[in-house]
């Protein structure tokens, strides 16, 4: 696979990332081991240069709802890829589709000069343009599944001559081909055997009434197609493809060991993956939207809240309810960001596995810790407005030590997000599990409902609203009033501490077999 370039149809890469990020995080973790970080840095500028992206290099890369590059330099980005590591064999899956005929020109021009230097390339394409089709070597015309010919491309239009098959009128040379691929023989001239056939077939039906098309039909021209090329070239070319090539011992080696060469060490995959994923996240975490959404339900609740008075029933009960609701956003926030981590990042991570660009575990590790700075920097401009507007313990200590408790119950909503992510890796299934286990966990936080019956009162211990809420009850208050418990004995939070670190290790633990077991069934 390291020798072997392969680009598919629809461009698989990150929006947010730059051109130039782009190409040189994929040199960083595909180049061999041998070259130092500099070399691959600048293998990444000569390809950038090579493929003529210079003007663009520090443009995004962009997608459906983010502005970037053009759809040209977004295949070529791609191209750009697959050619860092010097592939002997590219493959390229439609790399002309949805371009204009200009930029697919330029596409092609660029194909045929990689294989000037002596690598193959071997690409699928529809309708090309005569300009197109003139750059082509060698020619592979494929219907319904069978082969139609195959051999140099500039031999192609006389060769169909020769059977009979030939345009009546000037017409571009991939047009024809595709034309009798498919049956059509409009325009085209039918040999006088085909012609023959179809009589032949039609003489017994001239006392019918119904009007008889002399016309041969798609079936009768693709099986005509089929046996002029069986009979007239195809044991040629198979003589010619099945001679053995001298082959050296070393190179017989190096294609059969099954050892797979990565190109860094473990710690530099998640080094790099680590900061790939903060500049690729940064755009969404810290978004405009998302700060002012935050900023706006923080300011709404504390004026709700506005210096709350514990002093009394009534506000200590709403103080309490003020408790459970930061438990509960902070929980159902991270879970609904998290459950789609891996099913969007599902092809792209497909595509780099394939290649051995890096190992699940530094990916994994990576991708969830690159999240915890762009997770926790929106919950300390929340508790900084909502805290001091709602009066709560105002000392340092109860501050930091609810602050604490916020992000112990983030980093847990967190994982339980990747784990169903990981699990389901689809967005609609993903989000309706998430939906039913979010709500059931607030239902049993244990602000709802005080008196639950025995047989289901266990489903609260699974719950990290449940374990956040009472945590923040004992930050607030020493000892915690009866009325706002669900047990009489509260200590001193290390059971709640212990459990949410349970479910922080837990759920990761469960995201990541279940991305080893979907990589398994090759998912």
């Amino acid at each position: 696979m390291r020798g072997i370039g392969f680009v598919t149809q629809d461009d698989v890469l990150f929006a947010h990332l730059t051109v130039k990020e782009t190409l040189t995080y994929a040199a960083l973790l595909r180049l061999p081991r041998t070259m130092t970080q500099q070399q691959k840095k600048e293998r990444a500028m000569d390809i950038i240069h090579e493929l003529g992206l210079e003007r663009c290099q520090d443009t995004m890369i962009g997608g459906s709802f983010v502005r970037g590059v053009s759809g040209g330099e977004r295949k070529r980005v791609c191209i750009g890829n697959e050619i860092l590591i010097n592939p002997s064999l590219l493959f390229l899956d439609e790399p002309t589709s949805g371009l204009d005929s200009t930029t697919a020109l330029r596409i092609v021009q660029l194909l045929h000069d990689i294989a000037e230097d002596g690598k193959t390339v071997i690409t699928t394409i529809h309708q090309p343009s005569s300009r197109l089709f003139h750059k082509f070597d060698k020619l592979i015309l494929l219907g319904k599944g069978s082969l139609l010919y195959f051999g140099k491309a500039s031999e192609a239009m006389p060769y169909f001559q020769s059977i009979g098959c030939a345009p009546l009128i000037a017409m571009n040379p991939a047009e024809f081909l595709l034309d009798l691929a498919n049956g059509n023989t409009t325009d085209v001239s039918v040999p006088s055997e085909l012609d023959d056939k179809v009589h032949m077939e039609n003489h017994n039906l001239e006392n019918n009434n119904s009007k008889i098309d002399y016309r041969p039909s798609a079936q009768d021209v693709h099986e005509y197609l089929v046996d002029a090329y069986e009979t007239r070239v195809a044991f040629k070319e198979k003589k010619k493809l099945l001679a053995p090539l001298p082959i050296s011992d070393d190179l017989k080696a190096t294609i059969t060991s099954s050892k797979r060469e990565w190109g860094t060490s473990w710690w530099q995959q998640y080094s790099i993956l680590f900061c790939r994923g903060i500049k690729e996240r940064r755009h969404d975490y810290l978004s405009w939207m998302r700060i002012t959404q935050v900023i706006a339900t923080s300011v709404i609740l504390g004026l709700l809240w506005w210096h709350s008075d514990p002093s009394t029933l009534k506000g200590l009960e709403d103080q309490a309810g003020l408790l459970f609701f930061i438990a509960v956003f902070w929980g159902f926030f991270p879970v609904f960001t998290a459950i789609f981590t891996f099913p969007q990042e599902r092809a792209m991570l497909n595509k780099e596995r394939a290649v051995d660009m890096y190992k699940l575990s530094a990916y994994f590790l990576a991708r969830t810790t690159s999240d915890l700075p762009l997770d926790l920097f929106l919950p300390i401009i929340f508790m900084v407005i909502v805290y001091f507007m709602a009066g709560l313990k105002a000392t340092a200590t109860h501050f930091f030590l609810s602050m604490l408790t916020v992000f112990l119950s983030i980093i847990a909503a967190q994982g339980l997000g990747l784990a169903i992510g990981a699990t389901l890796l689809d967005i609609k299934k993903a989000t309706t599990l998430a939906s039913v286990t979010v709500m059931t966990f607030m239902l049993a936080g244990g602000f709802f409902v005080k008196s639950v019956p025995p047989f289901i009162s266990w489903l609260r211990y699974l719950s990290f609203n449940y374990h956040t809420y009472r945590l923040l009850l004992k930050v607030q208050y020493d000892p915690v009033p009866d009325i706002l418990t669900t047990t009489r004995h509260m200590d001193s939070g290390g059971t709640e501490v212990a459990a949410l670190v349970a479910m922080v290790i837990g759920y990761r633990v469960l995201a990541y077999l279940s991305l080893r077991r979907a990589k398994a069934l090759g998912s």
